[in-house]
This record gives C-alpha cells, sequence and structure tokens, in this order.
C-alpha cells in the first residue's frame, strides 16, 4: 500500500511515517532526508538544494521530481512506500501521480496533518535541541511555513476532493495521531 503524508514542517510526518514504515513493512520516503543526503555528498545538485534550504524556500520541483523517479521505479519498493512531505506542489502531486500510473502503482491513502503556526514554531524549537538540524533556524521556520501554507493550499484542494483524503488533527499527541491513522488504514 502507498500512503502520503502531508502537512506543515514539523506536523509530525516523519513521527508518523516511522511508525508506519514499521507496522507495515513499508519504505519510509522523506524528500527531506534525500535532499540532505545530496548536500552531505556535496554533489552538484546538494550545492543547489542548500541555497534553496537556507533562503526557506522549497526545493526546485525538477530537482525533486528527479530523485523521487528513481525510488518509485524501484523494484523492492513497489507499492510499499509512504510519501513524507511530498508531493508539496501541484506539480508535484500531478508528477507522482504520472509517475505511479507509469509504474502500476496508485496511492492508497492521503493523510493531511493539519497543524497550526505556535504549534509548529513550539514543536521546532525543541527538535533543533535533539536532533541539531541545521535547517531548523527560527525564521527559517516561519518562511518555511509561510510557503508551505502558499504553495501547498493548491496540493490539499487538489487532494481533498480524493475518497482517500483524510486530515487529521496534527496538534493531538503523537499517540493519539497515530491511533486515528491505525484506524483509518485498518491495521
Amino acid at each position: 500500500m502507498n500512503i502520503i503524508l502531508f502537512g506543515p514542517p514539523g506536523a509530525g510526518k516523519g513521527t508518523q511515517a516511522k511508525n508506519l514504515e514499521k507496522k507495515l513493512n513499508n519504505f519510509q520516503i522523506s524528500t527531506g532526508d534525500m535532499l540532505r543526503d545530496e548536500i552531505k555528498k556535496e554533489s552538484e545538485i546538494g550545492k543547489k538544494i542548500i541555497n534553496y534550504m537556507n533562503d526557506g524556500k522549497f526545493v526546485d520541483d525538477e530537482i525533486v521530481n528527479k530523485l523521487m523517479k528513481n525510488v518509485i521505479f524501484d523494484p523492492k519498493k513497489k507499492n510499499k512506500l509512504i510519501f513524507d512531505g511530498y508531493p508539496r506542489t501541484l506539480e508535484q502531486a500531478k508528477n507522482l501521480e504520472l509517475l505511479l500510473k507509469e509504474s502500476d502503482q496508485k496511492v492508497d491513502f492521503i493523510f493531511f496533518l493539519n497543524v497550526d503556526k505556535d504549534t509548529i514554531v513550539q514543536r521546532i524549537e525543541k527538535r533543533k535541541i535533539i536532533e541539531k538540524r541545521s535547517d531548523d533556524d527560527l525564521n527559517t521556520i516561519l518562511k518555511r511555513y509561510d510557503t508551505y501554507m502558499l504553495t501547498t493550499k493548491p496540493v490539499l484542494e487538489y487532494f481533498s476532493t480524493k475518497p482517500n483524503f483524510n486530515e487529521i488533527d496534527g496538534g493531538l499527541k503523537i499517540a493519539e495521531i497515530t491511533s486515528k491513522i491505525n484506524n483509518i488504514l485498518g491495521v
């Protein structure tokens, strides 16, 4: 089963994706992790990515879609994908559907973790201390949140019309969110 988890930075997508990865024996596909890996490799793509991230902007769709294509066409991961933070734009959403169709797959469940800005700031401030992530600067967080809300609104509107769309209050405790997702999945 293929699942999309989306919501603003700090909504808990990664935590829920890790839970589902273990429970379903699926693969967590985190765009953030993929992008950070490219930065660590100091590849040409990584150098472009760091400029976007440091400015609090989303990485260009073309770069993200190229990285995502390799994952989707990996035969070991077929119908075992948990998309964590992808798609973030309408172009990415349409690209995902196209790639899945080309690889004879589909999205089974879509979960939108809806969280307000104040909760996001509190969570990311904690995450910054615990995980020591360089992209968790307060000003960057606020820019990323605003950018997310602006660019993802069309994605939310696009997905919310689909029968497999589920909105969950991302402000709940982790265990409560996990329970709601598991109930919807029937696991």
